[in-house]
């Protein structure tokens, strides 16, 4: 069972502060994620919730260029702009250095972040190894979230027309931002790459009712670019490798598993074509699924009851042999009780592996 462990299976600060209060013990979490309003969960919910994973992340660079610019906005080291407005839970995108119209010079040029930075692993090691010989599975969140970086550098807008129409251009983007992430990847992963059990790194290529491209478009454009993380993952660690796309994503799930994907997440049950039968019946016992719980209407609009059923539900279809990591659709939202996030997982202690019920009988 995971919670909080990866910057997609965590808790949104206000959900977290509610799950707090109605314990009535945890220490107020540390931002783990500016943009997404991630906290640090305390340990004693952690082993109250009998979560399994523990998570390594990457510290600040020394010389960070992250800088306020007011009460509301902020830029983070990639120049990329964002604004939290009043009343609103998370950061929403500003202002994007690479908007408009650019060159392939532009995107040499522009002051990419030092991935060298040894800030950004000096208690890395530190941070695995009590977990690891703790007996933990331990997770370290990658820094290979390609898409969306360059998404968010690029501006939302001139992505998807450069993926529909300048693949020069789109694949100069690719290339440099994939350059900094493999460099400050292959500097955590020779620190740790012999402690952890996971690799989790994350982009969404899903829509509610679709990808966001056809699938000969991802083989040319996208594919090509996750097959190198993968194999930058596989020089320096056995670990099993967790990938993160929410949405549909049904059509490129056979890809994900040729390129070598171990787990999928969030698996998105009320997207198109991601219904729990469908995915075990032709991907299950070769991809793991890790999430399912339904987080658009379950956990926010159903009761303590219906989050029980729908927990047993998808173990008993997506757990079907094994291969299984239970969890929410995505990080756990202000709106969601905290009576539910108890519920979530007290219902997953009670579901067991056949296998593992026939050791604990004898």
């Amino acid at each position: 069972m995971d919670l909080g462990t990866a910057r997609f299976t965590g808790m949104v600060l206000g959900a977290y502060e509610n799950l707090r209060a109605h314990l009535g013990f945890g220490e107020p979490g540390a931002i783990v994620d500016r943009m997404q309003q991630l906290v640090a969960m305390d340990e004693r919910i952690l082993r109250h919730l009998d979560v399994d994973v523990r998570a390594v992340s990457q510290g600040a660079p020394d010389g960070t260029l992250d800088a306020d610019l007011d009460g509301e906005r902020w830029r983070d080291e990639w120049g990329v702009v964002r604004r939290k407005p009043p009343g609103c839970h998370y950061y929403e995108l500003a202002g994007c250095p690479l908007a408009g119209p650019i060159t392939i010079g532009d995107i040499v040029r522009f002051p990419w972040p030092d991935p060298s930075d040894p800030g950004r692993y000096r208690n890395l090691r530190a941070q695995a190894l009590p977990l690891h010989d703790a007996g933990f599975a331990v997770m370290y969140n990658a820094r290979f979230n390609l898409v969306h970086q360059a998404q968010y550098s690029r501006g939302f807008e001139d992505w998807f027309l450069d993926l529909g129409q300048d693949h020069a251009l789109f694949q100069s983007l690719m290339e440099a931002v994939l350059e900094v992430m493999i460099e400050w990847n292959r500097l955590a992963l020779e620190q740790i790459g012999d402690v952890i059990d996971i690799v989790a790194f994350g982009d969404d290529i899903g829509q509610q009712d679709r990808g966001v491209c056809s699938l000969p478009l991802y083989r040319k454009l996208i594919r090509p670019y996750q097959e190198r993380i993968v194999a930058a993952i596989r020089r320096h660690t056995r670990a099993k490798i967790l990938y993160h796309t929410c949405g549909s994503v049904y059509r490129y799930i056979e890809d994900f598993i040729e390129i070598g994907i171990d787990a999928l997440n969030p698996i998105q049950v009320t997207a198109r074509n991601m219904e729990p039968e469908r995915l075990q019946r032709e991907f299950g016992g070769r991809i793991a699924f890790w999430g399912g719980i339904d987080s658009q209407r379950i956990l926010p609009q159903g009761s303590a009851a219906e989050v029980r059923d729908n927990v047993r539900a998808t173990f008993d279809v997506l757990g079907r042999g094994g291969g299984y990591v239970l969890a929410a659709v995505h990080n756990i939202q202000p709106d969601v009780p905290p009576e539910n996030v108890l519920a979530l997982f007290e219902a997953g202690r009670g579901c067991v592996y056949p296998r593992a019920a026939e050791v604990a009988s004898r």
